[in-house]
């Protein structure tokens, strides 16, 4: 049977632990570049198929419409459950065929790549939603915190696959499908909805914020040193178990947690719901239509702050379903900004190996540059909510301000790669992982802003689509097919000119990106000023 819905608070803590480890583990889509060659030479492919199945590999894990609708049907654990079958399976047959025992065809290796990456995204639905609905005052924070060790399960998986099966990539496929499905498997009946009042979650949430914080600094000292000296087993061995005692520390914090309040006899019944995720009870679709369907035009004039209502600031929260979001040009800003963006920074990880090993980079430093794009990757998920929110609430910038900025710093990281320079990747990989994150923080919180967060779950994941559509150009229509023609009839291309036309494509992509979101930010400054400002004032 599933997990009562009617628990003590404290178990939203151990839930909340649960739910970091499954993340943890999580990210396999996010360390192709360290299998992506032993893949490619294994059944014979051209730069362009590899990122073929690099593009199935990203739409697998943008596309989460049927885990969104499986968990509005069914429950936490079902969805994880239904994120592990597949993961277990997609990346079994991946392995299957990278040693020989079957032979499959492109379509179908498409085919089992998709699958793979795609329960990550029924893992990101379970957590990040049970997350929201049992720290609704907080959402913010806790999405961070999900989508954060979600960013550093990369590094987290590189760790281990160096630790235990260095110089064997075909066996870390294997790791891949075992790992991440047995782990979701064991602690799915933990993540569970508990709703409760008055309790001190900040705090609480503070801590496991600064758990993740130095999980990332010491992933980043180790992989740092990795790339200065060789490591023997035993110290790969003792840093791994480190970083799995890090790993484990949140369950001290939630133990503590849950004694706290256990002992204040916080217990609430189902009922009890965040009123910004559950209608109100007797509330229909139609009342709530009638009350805030009708959409409103943004106000343009930033002054028209002061007339705005406490009901009209408030009902914003409401409004758009994703047909009214559609109709509007906000949507398609986001949608081509996002494209540009996440699509650029896609290609950009899918194709490092190849990048790093065409400038003469070796083994370690190529599996280092991907191991620090996760650590780069987490701080702009981290950090870019929390700056803007600074801004936003101390300075009363827009939220898109900060989009124009990382898009245009992310064009820059695009032109440091095309120089090929020595050292460039190091450089880029900073730029262009803290920028590609950002998007993932930003994205969602305009969207909830903008539309309402009523519908916030269909309108984010019909915006992430723009992900993998962004990526497939720019992956095999840009990069693949230039570096192909470069390295002619040679099974490979060495030397700067390899990627430098491609990079400099999408630094001007990045560019119009950004071009687009100074758009956005033109079209919504009224509307933050007039609205969202206000509304923070009410709250």
């Amino acid at each position: 049977m599933p997990p009562p819905l009617f628990t003590p608070s404290g178990d939203r803590y151990i839930s909340t632990v649960a739910s970091i480890i499954i993340q943890a583990f999580a990210g396999g889509s996010y360390a192709f570049s360290i299998y992506s060659p032993t893949l490619k030479s294994s059944q014979s492919y051209t730069q362009s198929t590899l990122d073929t199945i690099s593009v199935f590999k990203d739409i697998g894990a943008n596309a989460g419409v049927l885990s969104g609708l499986l968990f509005t049907a069914t429950t936490p654990w079902v969805v994880i459950a239904a994120g592990a079958v597949q993961c277990f399976v997609g990346y079994l047959m991946l392995w299957l065929a990278v040693v020989g025992v079957v032979r499959v065809r492109v379509w179908e290796m498409c085919g089992f790549m998709f699958l793979a990456a795609h329960a990550q995204t029924f893992f990101n639905t379970g957590n990040v939603v049970v997350g929201v609905e049992n720290f609704g005052k907080y959402g913010g924070t806790i999405v961070g915190i999900m989508k954060g060790f979600l960013g550093l399960s990369g590094a987290i998986l590189i760790q281990i696959y160096q630790a235990l099966l260095k110089g064997n990539p075909s066996s870390f496929i294997l790791m891949l499908a075992l790992l991440p499905s047995s782990v979701s498997l064991l602690l799915m009946v933990f993540v569970r909805i508990c709703h409760v009042r008055g309790s001190e979650d900040k705090k609480h949430l503070n801590r496991f914020s600064i758990v993740a914080l130095v999980v990332a600094g010491y992933l980043m000292i180790i992989i740092i040193l990795e790339n200065i000296f060789t490591f023997p087993l035993g110290a790969r061995i003792a840093t791994l178990i480190i970083l799995l005692i890090l790993l484990s520390s949140p369950l001290k914090i939630a133990l503590q947690a849950r004694s706290e309040e256990l002992q204040m006899g916080l217990l609430v019944s189902p009922d009890e719901r965040d009123p910004l995720v559950h209608e109100t009870e007797g509330e229909t679709e139609k009342q709530k239509t009638d009350n805030y369907g009708e959409y409103r035009k943004f106000p343009d004039d930033p002054d028209q702050q002061d007339t705005v209502t406490e009901t009209e600031a408030l009902a914003v929260d409401e409004s758009k379903n994703i047909l009214e979001a559609m109709r509007t040009l906000e949507f398609w800003f986001l949608f081509i900004a996002m494209a540009c963006g996440m699509g650029s920074g896609l290609a950009t990880i899918n194709n490092m190996s190849q990048i790093a090993e065409s400038l003469g980079y070796d083994t370690i430093q190529r599996n280092t540059l991907v191991s620090l794009w996760s650590i780069w990757n987490f701080l702009g998920r981290f950090g870019a909510g929390y700056v803007s929110d600074v801004l936003l609430h101390q300075n009363g910038w827009a939220r898109p301000t900060l989009m124009v900025i990382t898009l245009a710093s992310m064009a820059v990281g695009h032109i440091i790669i095309a120089s090929g320079f020595p050292g460039n990747l190091y450089i880029a990989t900073v730029l262009v992982g803290i920028c590609y994150g950002s998007q993932w923080s930003l994205m969602p919180t305009i969207t909830s802003e903008i539309f309402g967060v009523l519908h916030m779950g269909t309108i984010f994941n019909t915006i992430a689509i723009a992900s993998p559509v962004g990526s497939y150009f720019l992956s095999v229509r840009v990069i693949g097919y230039l570096y192909d023609k470069e390295a002619e009839e040679a099974d490979s291309c060495s030397g700067t000119h390899c990627f430098m036309l491609s990079f400099s494509i999408l630094a001007c992509v990045c560019l119009f990106g950004s071009g687009i979101a100074l758009m956005l930010f033109f079209r919504t400054r009224g509307f933050y000023r007039s609205i969202v400002l206000r509304r923070l004032q009410i709250r």
